[in-house]
């Protein structure tokens, strides 16, 4: 199929990334959840890491998909939970290719970020934590703790009634501990949708290393 994704990248740059984009600032906002500064910063660092991303001729000699497509596609499905097939609308990718897309995309940003913001807070992290709080008007919060419920699409038939809580469909729970600067410093997934955000508490890990005496 003739995709014209050349045609596909020129209309997203003059939709979104261009000086005066045809969308303002709080629509960028709203669709992707993040500052156009902060999505250029990300893809600058993704092509660097892996080559996967950057544009290449393909095989009949025309420009493949670019950074900006591949970007745009796995941010939509992660933030707004588009299906594959929206992002062949708008992206030009490929059923197969979006799949692809997203899982490079994942392992690529747990490769350039995840020693930095995927990992507990040690002594001079949580000191670094409390001074900014503390400014703010928060003394002694390291972080801010959520609750949100996933919907299961493909669950076992058998696990159907304990994952059935949440506006009778069946979801999974994720628990999230997060700092003003967006580092994640917990993540528990799993509990049953039954479940709510004090319920989640009894079954993670969050206050493990407080209880046991490990945590600095």
């Amino acid at each position: 199929m003739q995709r014209d994704r050349e045609k596909c990248h020129d209309q997203m740059m003059k939709d979104y990334f261009i000086e005066r984009s045809r969308f303002p600032a709080h629509d960028f906002w709203r669709r992707f959840r993040m500052r156009r500064e902060h999505f250029e910063s990300i893809l600058n660092a993704v092509i660097n890491h892996d080559h996967y991303f950057a544009r290449r001729l393909d095989a009949a000699g025309r420009q493949g998909l670019s950074p900006h497509q591949n970007l745009t596609s796995a941010f939509r499905m992660l933030a707004n939970g588009c299906s594959i097939n929206s992002t062949d609308e708008y992206c030009r990718l490929a059923k197969s290719t979006a799949i692809e897309n997203l899982k490079r995309f994942y392992k690529t940003i747990e490769g350039i970020y995840g020693a930095t913001y995927l990992h507990n807070p040690n002594r001079e992290d949580l000191k670094r934590l409390l001074r900014k709080v503390d400014k703010k008007g928060f003394p002694s919060m390291i972080g801010s703790l959520d609750c949100m419920h996933w919907e299961w699409k493909n669950y076992p038939t058998g696990w159907a009634s304990q994952f059935n809580g949440c506006h009778n469909k069946l979801t999974i729970v994720l628990e999230v501990v997060a700092s003003y600067d967006t580092w994640i410093w917990h993540v528990f997934f799993g509990v049953p949708g039954s479940n709510n955000d004090i319920n989640v508490l009894w079954s993670s890990h969050l206050l493990e290393n407080v209880v046991n005496g490990w945590a600095p």
